[in-house]
């Protein structure tokens, strides 16, 4: 018998126990609504763009292309972690087994990753439309698009096939408290009973290399885009790229400085209310927030969407 507790203290193969948002609330069945309103917020949203996006033929652009992959990207995003969160509140169970932690923890790491990358994507397709005009219908095809998206995608899996099952397999030992919403990497590494320092490390010089490339890619695409927008004659030119731009920078900054903050800063700036906050912002408020910024101030999805809304009416009357 004290064989098997001793088993089951030090595997990784029992369940973890979620401390979550709700327990540090002091009204947590309406921390439990809003949350329920704002899941439900990304996803409409989100669909809706997506929907758009599909259905009218002005949209169906390189540029437009991507911000549909985004817009999945949120989806899935959202819904890897906020269903369990809000299901655990209403049943009163907070367990999550080794082999959903796990899987949330890949999909949440893959998501986070392609997102990274495709915002790359993003901003080099932008370099390329105000720079290269000409040659943008040349260079940014719809095969050279599938490349780039499917590219984002394999390298997001890559950090989660890396770092999933290397977490995985500490030894966990004592409290099987996550202090946390979801199994986020640096949180579940914390209940392990052996050395994590150097691979610590190693995840460290990762999240750097993975966010400096795609941050590179970004930096040197706008840097471009501002000294040719510079040299453009016409103001209504200048206006345009600017509400073009605008809106994919306010999503990258959004994104990388969370990014940034969670893993590239000394454990020493952390604290598990903090890190659960900015966890709160990026995987629950901005997937809510991309598809608001994408389409309030786009003329194109404004106006599809009023087309939209205009054609339903007016075909429910024919058919009547």
């Amino acid at each position: 018998m004290a064989n098997t507790t001793w088993m089951a203290n030090h595997t990784g193969w029992s369940d973890f126990i979620l401390m979550g948002l709700f327990r540090r609330s002091k009204h947590p069945a309406v921390l439990c609504v809003v949350i329920f309103v704002v899941f439900l917020m990304a996803l409409s949203e989100n669909a809706v763009l997506i929907l758009l996006i599909h259905s009218d033929a002005h949209l169906h652009t390189p540029m437009y292309f991507f911000i549909n992959q985004l817009s999945l990207m949120d989806v899935v995003y959202i819904s890897v972690t906020v269903p369990k969160m809000l299901l655990d509140q209403v049943m009163g169970v907070n367990q999550i087994s080794a082999a959903e932690c796990g899987m949330q923890m890949f999909l949440y790491l893959t998501l986070a990753g392609s997102e990274c990358f495709l915002l790359a994507s993003m901003a080099y397709d932008r370099y390329v439309a105000i720079c290269h005009p000409l040659r943008y219908p040349v260079l940014m095809t719809r095969r050279a698009c599938l490349f780039l998206a499917s590219g984002c995608w394999l390298l997001g899996s890559v950090d989660g096939f890396i770092f999933t099952p290397i977490t995985m397999s500490f030894p966990f030992c004592g409290s099987r408290e996550i202090h946390h919403f979801f199994c986020d990497v640096p949180a579940v590494l914390k209940l392990s009973c052996s050395d994590t320092t150097l691979y610590e490390t190693l995840m460290y010089l990762c999240c750097i290399l993975m966010l400096l490339i795609p941050v590179m890619i970004i930096s040197s695409s706008y840097l471009l885009i501002l000294l040719t927008i510079h040299r453009m004659n016409s103001a209504e030119g200048r206006k345009k790229a600017f509400a073009t731009c605008s809106s994919h920078l306010t999503v990258v900054i959004l994104f990388y400085g969370a990014a940034i903050y969670t893993y590239m800063l000394p454990s020493s700036y952390h604290t598990p209310e903090k890190d659960m906050m900015v966890s709160v912002f990026y995987t629950i408020l901005t997937p809510v927030l991309n598809p608001l910024i994408y389409s309030l101030r786009n003329k194109d999805v404004m106006g599809a969407l009023k087309k939209m809304l205009t054609v339903g009416p007016a075909f429910q009357k024919t058919m009547e």
